[in-house]
């Protein structure tokens, strides 16, 4: 039997590197309309090619009920952060603050430099770091990603609403 063909990856070239796992789970019938309206608009987006976002990748969680999400790939945290701030994803997520339309939707950051950080809205049960760390609101020091994140800058100025 041949031996494993092993290989890895030299990130030498992406010392800024950001992964970020999102997901959005049905928690009501309604959500399957929002989960049909925001897909065609995420891939839209994509298919601009965001300048700093290096590969989008669907995943499937699950499909009953519909968890749907993705895994995305960055050069860095500023990239993502001025897609994340800009329009039109500043325009949906200011429209699923104000209402989930039946759904739950999460996100979790992991940087190269160190650091990660999560955001869970409207989601029913734990899963990823929620079943590993202590939960707790997401206001003042939790409210941005930059700051959960631990990285500097002035997170009052990138407020999506």
């Amino acid at each position: 039997m041949p031996a494993a063909n092993r290989q890895t990856v030299d990130l030498s070239g992406f010392p800024d590197l950001v992964v970020i796992y999102l997901g959005m789970r049905v928690n009501r019938p309604r959500g399957l309309r929002t989960l049909a309206w925001i897909g065609p608009r995420i891939r839209r987006s994509v298919l601009e090619r965001p300048d700093g976002l290096l590969l989008h990748e669907d995943l499937i969680f699950s499909m009953f009920p519909p968890h749907l999400g993705m895994r995305q790939y960055w050069r860095d945290f500023d990239a993502m952060e001025r897609w994340a701030r800009s329009l039109p994803h500043k325009q949906w997520w200011q429209r699923f603050v104000r209402d989930t339309g039946g759904t739950g939707f999460w996100h979790e950051t992991y940087l190269m430099r160190g650091g990660m950080e999560a955001i869970y809205d409207d989601v029913d049960r734990p899963l990823g770091l929620m079943r590993v760390a202590p939960l707790e609101p997401a206001r003042g020091r939790g409210h941005a990603a930059r700051t959960r994140a631990g990285l500097g800058g002035d997170a009052a100025d990138l407020s999506p609403g």
